[in-house]
């Protein structure tokens, strides 16, 4: 091959690489744009709501919280208790124990005073068989609480068995160790009773991390911000993707995952899709796929909506050899979600899901690892042919960090200007300072998770779930 070969075939890779990179970082500017016009909208219009009307109203719909548990005696206890705290009127929280192997169950029957009742599961999905049994509390202010003892099946079957318990018309799903704010079900439940010409048939809201945060029976006294890095970046990846991403993709009615830590949906809905699929471990971006792609095949006009409030709490990994377990779990559940409804890519058929929502998933989320793998792979070439172009390449790798930063600090912005959590002094100077740092000492570690997981699903027959060891969260004791 001469030496001008060389160059053309150079030339064409570097214009890809450039369409590709400026693609997604027009996309990120144009829903962070939407977000931040949404964000504001919402709020304006929240401003008027009388949430008070909606908690204490005795017509509002029934919900069922539904919250998986294995192995979680750390936080166990507290984590009920917070559920059982919620200000909102009609709802029941169903305790799902997925064969825990450890004295989850006895804590809970100790802490509640339950004793295993009679009571008529409805199979309308298939789940693993009762182990225990179902208990309910004798203690009459513990009365909206069902406990269920099963055979181990893995999260996604631990939902569907509290689909089957649920008598109520909306379901939340949680992820039990995370801590729920009081007000949160009215919030979540607005957008279904708004909806007029589209039916709503599922909806989330921010997720925040609680490490190094104070609580007290189940309730949020103290937000701190953790010491460790890891944390750290890890709250700056929540306010990027809750803040300047789901908002918008919620307006676009392009949103493809509802956090599997906590989101409501129509229980009909989800159960005539066949609930939660236990063949993927990427369950609740699934199931929202699935119910999405239901809808369009049935020709009936629907949302999946999103708020901004921060509605939920949870322990995010502290080491990381947890988060690359965790990141990993996330990269197959994405590859697993889209290959598996990959009729949906450009189809015109299916509309906003098929010509912008999943072919933006495949190209910028799917794909992303394995171009940014790629181009250091054809770097290190270039470096060996000596064909570098180092003017070209330094003011590259500037702007992209510049980029990488400033966006980041926007959604800083964004959350400072909104619901403020963080309030301590200096904690938003040490947002700033971790935006800076986060592509350089953190991002490498999400980029490894992605490839392995890449690597473990095309490679790696066996299903894993990947651990998420609990440390639990900082208490103080109950007075």
């Amino acid at each position: 091959m001469d030496s001008n070969t060389v160059k053309i075939i150079i030339e064409i890779i570097h214009y890809l690489f450039f369409i590709y990179a400026f693609g997604a970082v027009l996309s990120y500017i144009i829903l962070s744009v939407i977000s931040a016009v949404e964000t504001i909208s919402y709020m304006k219009k929240n401003s008027f709501v009388n949430y008070k009307e909606i908690m204490s109203s005795t017509i509002s719909p029934s919900i069922s919280i539904i919250a998986p548990a294995y192995n979680e005696n750390l936080n166990i206890v507290e984590n009920v208790r917070s559920l059982l705290s919620n200000h909102y009127v009609n709802y029941d929280v169903v305790i799902v124990n997925d064969g825990s192997k450890d004295d989850s169950l006895e804590r809970l029957i100790k802490a509640y005073d339950l004793v295993k009742i009679d009571y008529l599961v409805n199979q309308k999905i298939q789940t693993k068989p009762l182990r225990a049994g179902v208990f309910k509390s004798t203690n009459p202010a513990f009365e909206k609480l069902i406990v269920v003892d099963k055979q181990n099946g893995g999260k996604a079957d631990a939902l569907n068995m509290g689909l089957n318990i649920s008598k109520s018309k909306y379901v939340a799903c949680i992820d039990v160790d995370c801590l729920l704010l009081e007000d949160s079900l009215q919030k979540l439940v607005k957008p279904f009773l708004e909806a007029t010409d589209n039916k709503i048939i599922a909806a989330g809201g921010v997720i925040r991390i609680a490490n190094s945060c104070i609580i007290k029976d189940g309730k949020l006294l103290d937000i701190n911000f953790p010491k460790k890095i890891i944390e750290q970046a890890q709250i700056l990846e929540y306010l990027r993707s809750f803040l300047l991403g789901r908002m918008a993709w919620s307006k676009l009615n392009g949103l493809l995952v509802i956090s599997g830590a906590f989101g409501m949906f129509d229980k009909k809905v989800a159960i005539e899709v066949g609930g939660y699929d236990t063949n993927t471990v990427g369950e609740d971006m699934e199931i929202i796929v699935r119910m999405r792609r239901f809808m369009e095949e049935k020709k009936e006009k629907y949302r999946v909506a999103y708020i901004p409030d921060p509605l939920c709490w949870t322990e995010a990994p502290d080491s990381y050899k947890i988060l690359i377990s965790q990141r990993n779990r996330w990269t197959r559940g994405t590859i697993e979600t889209l290959k598996k409804h990959k009729k949906l890519a450009f189809n015109p058929k299916y509309h906003n899901l098929g010509l912008l929502s999943y072919p933006y998933w495949l190209i910028f989320e799917r794909f992303a690892p394995i171009f940014e793998v790629i181009g250091f792979i054809y770097f290190g070439i270039l470096i060996a042919l000596n064909q570098v172009k180092w003017d070209y390449t330094l003011a590259f790798f500037i702007l992209a960090y510049l980029f990488a930063v400033l966006f980041t600090i926007t959604a800083i912005f964004s959350e400072e200007l909104t619901y403020h959590q963080y309030k301590k002094k200096g904690t938003g100077f040490k947002l700033i300072l971790m935006s800076f740092l986060e592509p350089i000492v953190f991002h490498g570690f999400i980029l490894y998770a992605a490839v392995k997981g890449n690597i473990d699903y095309f490679f790696n027959k066996k299903k894993k779930w990947g651990a998420m060891e609990r440390k639990g969260l900082v208490k103080t004791e109950s007075i």
